[in-house]
Parts: structure tokens; sequence; C-alpha cells
């Protein structure tokens, strides 16, 4: 059987972890929108800028 301390560590580091992985599944979706919007190719740029209408951002 498990010590309180020990259930307290496995539930503090799962937590850890999942906002580990949020924060960095927020930013990789936040550089490939961005990102993909100042691409020279246009049809990039132009599906990311529907997606922003699309979504409810206005760019311009």
């Amino acid at each position: 059987m498990q010590s309180q301390a020990t259930i307290a560590g496995t539930t503090r580091a799962t937590l850890l972890s999942k906002g580990i992985q949020l924060a960095s599944a927020l930013f990789l979706g936040i550089v490939v929108l961005y990102g993909s919007g100042f691409v020279q190719s246009s049809e990039v740029h132009n599906a990311a800028h529907d997606m922003r209408h699309a979504a409810g951002f206005p760019c311009h």
C-alpha cells in the first residue's frame, strides 16, 4: 500500500506533466497558426487567413 506522501507526490507530478503537455500543445498551435500566416506561399497564407476569419479573429 502506498503512503500519503507517495500518492501526493505522484499526483503533483501528474498534474505538472499534464500542464507541460498542455502548454507545449498550445505553443505549437500558436506557432503553426501564426507562423503559417507569414509564409510566402499564397495557398498556406490564404488557408491561415480563412481559418482566422472562421474562428472569428479579425485580421484586417
